[in-house]
C-alpha cells in the first residue's frame, strides 16, 4: 500500500490521529496529526469524534488503524471491554461500526500494542526484531514483537504484564485480582495506594502537592525529587517489581530489547531503565541481556503503529 494511510490512537481522554505516508520511515512518515477530546456520550459519541478526526486528516481516506484501550477480539475488531472508554463496558464492533461510517477498510488493535508496532517499526525499537514494550501510565500495559511480528495471542491478552501475578495474594488491582503488578506501579494504583497512606498518618507531599486533583506523573516525579519518603517507597517498589516481572518475560521469550514508554515511563525514563538493566544483569550467567531503551515517538507512537495494522499483510488483528 502506498497512498497515506491513517492510523488513530482511541485513549481514555483524547483521540489522537496521523496521516503516514508508508514509504517513508520514522516520524518523516507523518504527514499531519490531529488530536481531540474523547467524548464521554456513549459509543456513538466516541465514534463520531474517531470520524471526525480521521475526515479531518483525509475526507476520503483509504485505509485507517485504530489503536483502542482494552480487550480486542483477534482478527475481527470487536473490542470486548474498554473501561476506560465511555459504553465500551460491553462488545462494541468497532471495525464493522467505522467500515460502515468511513467507507474504508478499518483494523483495529489494542493501544499499548499498536504502540510498541510504532516503536519497533519508527522509534526506539528500529533493529529489534523481538522487543517486549512496557507503558506505565494510569495502569501498566505491554506489547510484545516476536520474530518482526506483533503477537497478540488467541484471545488477544499477549504482552497483558500488568496483570501478571508479582506478590501472592497482594493488593488488589482494578481488575479485582490480587497481587498484580498494575496494583504496584500503574498510577492509579499508586494515587489509591498514597492517598490511604495519608489517611492513616503518613503525611506525603503526593496528596498536598495535589489536593483533590487527580495525582498526575508530574507530581510523581516532583514528589520524589523532594525525596518524599511515601514515594520513594511506592515507586522503588513498584520499579523493583517491574523488574521481576521483566526478567521472567525475557527468560520465557527470549527478547532482545526492552522499551519503556508511557507518562509514568516518561518521568521515571531513566531510573526505570536502568533498574532493568540491573535487574536483566541478572541473566548474564546465560549471555542473555537485553538492552533497554527508552520510547522516542511520544504521542506519535501509538497512532504509527495502528497505521501499521492495514500497511502490513497478516498484521492485523481486527
Amino acid at each position: 500500500m502506498t497512498v497515506p494511510v491513517v492510523g488513530v490512537d482511541l485513549g481514555g481522554t483524547k483521540v489522537f490521529g496521523a496521516l503516514v505516508d508508508p514509504e517513508r520511515t520514522g516520524l518523516g512518515a507523518v504527514l499531519d496529526d490531529a488530536k481531540a477530546a474523547t467524548p464521554t456520550g456513549g459509543v456513538d459519541s466516541v465514534l463520531d469524534a474517531v470520524e471526525r478526526l480521521v475526515r479531518s486528516l483525509d475526507p476520503d481516506p483509504t485505509a485507517v488503524g485504530i489503536g483502542t484501550p482494552g480487550v480486542v477480539e483477534p482478527g475481527t475488531g470487536r473490542v470486548l471491554l474498554a473501561p476506560n472508554l465511555s459504553g465500551f463496558d460491553r462488545p462494541v464492533d468497532v471495525g464493522r461500526l467505522l467500515r460502515e461510517r468511513l467507507g474504508c477498510e478499518v483494523a483495529v488493535g489494542n493501544d499499548v500494542n499498536v504502540a510498541a508496532l510504532g516503536e519497533v517499526r519508527a522509534g526506539a525499537g528500529v533493529g529489534h526484531d523481538d522487543v517486549l514494550a512496557v507503558w506505565l501510565g494510569t495502569g501498566l500495559g505491554a506489547g510484545l514483537v516476536l520474530d518482526g511480528h506483533l503477537r497478540v495471542g488467541p484471545h488477544g491478552l499477549a504482552g497483558e504484564l500488568g496483570h501478571a501475578v508479582v506478590v501472592p495474594d497482594g493488593r488488589v488491582c482494578g481488575c479485582g485480582g490480587r497481587g498484580h503488578l498494575e496494583a504496584y506501579i500503574g498510577r492509579r494504583a499508586l494515587e489509591v495506594r498514597a492517598r490511604e497512606l495519608h489517611a492513616s498518618g503518613r503525611p506525603t507531599r503526593l496528596v498536598e502537592l495535589a489536593g483533590d486533583s487527580p495525582i498526575k506523573s508530574k507530581v510523581f516525579r516532583a514528589a520524589y525529587d523532594a525525596g518524599d519518603p511515601v514515594t520513594r517507597e511506592l515507586i522503588d517498589e513498584g520499579v523493583a517489581l517491574l523488574g521481576v516481572a521483566v526478567v521472567n518475560v525475557a527468560v520465557t521469550v527470549d527478547i532482545g530489547a526492552v522499551v519503556v514508554g508511557g507518562g509514568l515511563g516518561e518521568r521515571f525514563g531513566e531510573l526505570v531503565a536502568q533498574h532493568l538493566r540491573t535487574a536483566l544483569a541478572t541473566l548474564g550467567h546465560a549471555g542473555i541481556e537485553p538492552v533497554v531503551l527508552q520510547a522516542s515517538l511520544g504521542d506519535h507512537a501509538g497512532a504509527l503503529g495502528a497505521a501499521r495494522l492495514v500497511v502490513e499483510p497478516g498484521r492485523k488483528t481486527g
